[in-house]
């Protein structure tokens, strides 16, 4: 159960510095961002916005974590 409550406390740790990250990027003026990919409709009084691109660009950034994370915890054995 330790090495769940590590986890838990890395994850969260890394969540507040993102957190403080997006804080600090929009106090310097940058308000979001769009990457190519994102679905963006906008009619009279109406707007939808998908992430798609950014959706994707998390997934490849994750999984390629993830698996260098599989890969350090099996060579520690």
């Amino acid at each position: 159960m330790s090495a769940i409550g590590k986890v838990l406390l890395g994850l969260g740790a890394v969540l507040v510095v993102v957190g403080l990250l997006l804080i600090g990027l929009e106090r310097l003026g940058v308000r979001g961002w769009r990457l190519p990919g994102d679905i963006v409709i906008q009619r009279d009084g109406f707007s939808f916005y998908f992430p798609l691109g950014t959706s994707i660009l998390i997934s490849i950034v994750l999984t390629l974590l993830l698996t260098f994370w599989a890969w350090l915890s099996a060579r520690g054995r």
